[in-house]
């Protein structure tokens, strides 16, 4: 082993809730775990304003505080999580993985890919020229900023639908444009919408006008009428896209939409590479994060155990 490098029988990327709920599993099934995570813990799960339908929780709960519980889970069964830490090299191919960061590298006999994914941008202008000064991708983070004034959330899944009823709270008046299609979300949602008053407008973002901050955004019908919505702020709440290039290059098998590959084990194209969560494109939930983590950190130490039992595992005495 290279000196300045640190052992581990399980390296997990990423603490959002797959990771987390990996972290909890492999260190309470007896694994040397680390979990590293590019930020803070949570992923897109903390910025959630409201999560009302994972179990046990018949009132709800913020994304935050059930984070804040699985983060103080992981660490209790004796995983350690290091944060404001991204994997900048991976070499997985080799009996022992190899995840290099910044601020060292660990060596580990299995790795389970739990980096979810990143915010969907528009790409249209205005959007990054105006980011931060109106546009935004995180209610929970901005909303306090546009009390009393209007805005409009920009998609058409559950989460821009959750995203808008939590602005109205903030707010004076919301606009939700879905970009594209009917808005697709729960009917107890959509009822709570209506009787929030927020307006539905089916039709695609084209611009985001301003100067030194969000003043309007034009929007383009699908019968090819235009028009342009005045507007104090944006919040885009398009869903996310895999970050899963740094694995691709490693060696991971992706589809064409970036999305891991597993197997109904989790198990990826590498042998002791094991992927959950919303990188994998699964059910891109929290519940059905927690259930991929949870079946990768099982099968992850099955294939650890088995590795020191039959002695290939033998080289990483060290642990």
């Amino acid at each position: 082993m290279i000196k300045g490098e640190e052992a581990y029988d399980l390296v997990i990327l990423g603490a959002g809730p797959a990771g987390l709920t990996a972290g909890i599993y492999s260190s309470r099934l007896g694994l040397k775990t680390i979990v590293l995570e590019s930020g803070i813990p949570g992923g897109r799960a903390g910025e959630a304003p409201f999560i009302e339908n994972y179990p046990g929780f018949p009132d709800g709960i913020t994304g935050v505080e059930l984070v804040e519980k699985m983060t103080k889970q992981c660490s209790k069964f004796g995983a350690e999580i290091r944060t404001f830490e991204e994997a900048i090299d991976l070499e997985l191919k080799g009996e022992l993985k190899k995840v290099t960061t910044r601020k060292g590298s660990y060596i580990s006999m299995a790795v389970i890919i739990a980096t979810g994914t990143q915010r969907r941008k528009l790409r249209i202008p205005g959007e990054s020229e105006l980011l931060g000064r109106g546009v935004s991708y995180c209610p929970v983070c901005d909303g306090a900023f546009f009390k009393g004034l209007k805005v409009i959330v920009v998609g058409s899944g559950e989460e821009a639908a959750s995203d808008a009823l939590f602005l109205t709270g903030l707010a004076g008046e919301v606009v939700l444009v879905t970009h594209g299609g009917p808005l697709e979300a729960a009917d107890e949602l959509l009822r709570r919408l209506r009787d929030k008053g927020v307006k539905v407008i089916e039709a695609r973002v084209t611009e985001i006008i301003g100067k030194d901050g969000v003043e309007s955004v034009r929007v383009a019908y699908e019968e090819g009428r235009e028009d342009v919505l005045p507007a104090d702020g944006v919040f885009i709440s398009l869903g996310g896209v895999p970050t899963s290039e740094l694995v691709r290059k490693a060696g991971v098998e992706v589809d064409e939409k970036g999305c891991i590959k597993v197997d109904r084990w989790q198990k990826t194209s590498i042998e002791g590479v094991f992927a959950a969560g919303d990188c994998t494109c699964g059910g891109m939930q929290v519940i059905t994060a927690t259930g991929e983590g949870a079946m990768a950190a099982i099968n992850a130490s099955r294939y650890v155990k088995r590795k020191k039992r039959t002695g290939e595992g033998m080289k990483t005495k060290e642990y």
